[in-house]
């Protein structure tokens, strides 16, 4: 199988299923039908194809695997080109499963303008497949910025109250970044001579451009992560979404940025990287503490959520940036482990949502009364969250302490008060929404999951328990790549650090 285009149909696939959605007349009623019905079935199919990027993925090698290779633009040298690597293949299978759940989750919840919503789903998969799977800078632009039109859409039309607001805050964030991003590609194409990134990954950018090149790459992905301070995008846009459009925009969109270091910043530009450790440590700690202590201050579940995503992506940045096997395998378990657990949370404050439409902490209270099984869900994943042994999120955080306590314990200390933080924030959304008296109104006659929504639970908790009780086939696929990863960044400083002496001498 290995001249299956597996990429190519994986990316792509979604855009048959849009096609056929297009093609749909009738009345309302089976219009909206058939576009869920269609929608559904595409993205497990996707879902089941990318499954066999997994099967047949080859952990021993750290080289880029079933790649495909077409010419493009022949006249500015841009090709056609898909490859993934140890990194890239989980945040794949991320996307395509998260798109499954989002449509089943927005079975009932979505009523208005169904067909245009399962096309925007469908075409934000293409682009965040297609996104992860580029080998060609451009190609790889074209992707990063092209998920923002849907997003974009998918907030500003089936958004709350202050949805325009929130869409166009989101975009204009985003893109702003992104501006200074393209520039530097164009740079790095006319230095290089090529848009090849296996051909610029071991390219030597000259040391007076590569501060220059991080910074401006950094623009895009801080944003994209959030960090602090470039974060005061997303709790809006959380609240705003609808539960599917939050449930993507944490499980996936942020993990661009996480991606986007691992794969830019520290293979092409190590020595400005190493520089800039500093820096990045300082802005990780601040926002692994400081929204921690905002969450705990919001009346709003899914602002309350959105501030715990930017703290767990401090996380993510300060492993990334450790730059030892340890830290960075622990940075891309903890994406993947926030993937599942706040796209757990976010439909988790939609199954309430759906019910009494409010999202004030204030209004609930009692639930484990009425939803013993929404309780149990609602727990596990709280847990997951925390970081308790045994889930997702204890594997991705214990490695990331581990990796930057080896560079710098201090860092390592200050980042570990926000695993108590989160602990105490998510431990306080639990109690006054699930446990106390059922004295609300409101709250007498709700009902507890159904079957469609197990179902949607399902999976991800099967994930969180697998990847915290057994991560190592999670690992293995990435071990490779990420010691490759770290290898040429070693021996960058090292040459670096050699040419600094002799020139001193």
């Amino acid at each position: 199988m290995t001249n299956f285009p597996w990429l190519s149909v994986v990316t792509f696939l979604p855009l048959l299923g849009v096609f056929f959605i297009l093609l749909i007349r009738g009345d309302v009623e089976t219009v909206a039908r058939n576009a869920r019905s269609g929608a559904l079935w595409t993205s497990l199919i996707t879902f089941a194809v990318s499954l066999g990027l997994w099967i047949n993925f080859d952990n021993s090698t750290a080289d880029f695997q079933f790649v495909e290779k077409v010419e493009w633009m022949p006249g500015l040298g841009l090709t056609y080109h898909l490859g993934i690597d140890g990194i890239s293949m989980f945040f794949i299978i991320l996307a395509t499963l998260l798109t499954v759940l989002c449509i089943a989750a927005s079975w009932v919840s979505i009523t208005e303008r169904v067909k245009e919503f399962m096309i925007a789903f469908l075409v934000l998969e293409t682009l965040m497949v297609g996104m992860f799977s580029s080998l060609d800078l451009i190609l790889f632009y074209v992707f990063f910025e092209g998920v923002l039109i849907p997003m974009f859409i998918i907030i500003g039309v089936w958004g709350g109250p202050r949805r325009n607001y929130a869409a166009f805050k989101f975009f204009l964030f985003t893109l702003a970044g992104s501006v200074l991003m393209l520039l530097a590609i164009l740079t790095m194409i006319f230095e290089a001579g090529t848009a090849d990134m296996t051909v610029l990954l071991t390219h030597d950018f000259p040391l007076g451009l590569q501060p220059w090149l991080w910074l401006a790459f950094f623009a895009s992905f801080a944003v994209k992560m959030p960090m602090w301070p470039v974060h005061t995008w997303l709790p809006d846009a959380h609240v705003e979404a609808p539960t599917a459009g939050s449930v993507i925009l944490a499980g996936v969109l942020l993990k661009f940025g996480g991606y986007g270091f691992l794969r830019f910043s520290l293979p092409m530009f190590p020595i400005a990287s190493a520089d800039f450790t500093p820096l990045i440590f300082t802005l990780s700690v601040i926002a692994i503490i400081y929204t921690s202590l905002v969450a705990l201050a919001q009346e709003d579940m899914k602002k309350l959520i959105a501030y715990s995503s930017v703290a767990h992506m401090g996380f993510v940045t300060m492993g990334a940036f450790a730059a030892n096997i340890q830290a960075v395998e622990g940075a891309i378990v903890q994406m993947l482990s926030h993937g599942v657990v706040s796209a757990a949370l976010f439909l988790i404050v939609g199954v309430v949502y759906d019910r009494i439409h409010s999202r004030e902490i204030a209004d609930y209270g009692g639930l484990v009364h009425r939803m013993p099984s929404y309780a149990l869900v609602f727990m596990v994943f709280m847990l997951a969250s925390v970081g308790l042994p045994g889930t997702s999120g204890f594997v991705g955080e214990f490695l990331v302490l581990t990796g930057t306590f080896q560079v710098n314990a201090w860092v390592a200390l200050l980042a570990a008060t926000g695993v108590i933080l989160g602990a105490v924030y998510m431990l306080y959304l639990y109690r006054r929404v699930i446990f106390g008296q059922l004295t609300k109104e409101s709250l007498a006659a709700i009902r507890d999951m159904n079957g469609r929504e197990i179902a949607v639970f399902a999976p991800l908790l099967l994930i969180v328990f697998i990847m915290g009780i057994y991560p190592e086939p999670f690992l293995a696929v990435m071990h490779v790549s990420v010691e490759n990863l770290i290898e040429r960044y070693e021996s960058a400083l090292a040459a670096a650090q050699g040419a600094a002496s002799v020139a001193a001498k």
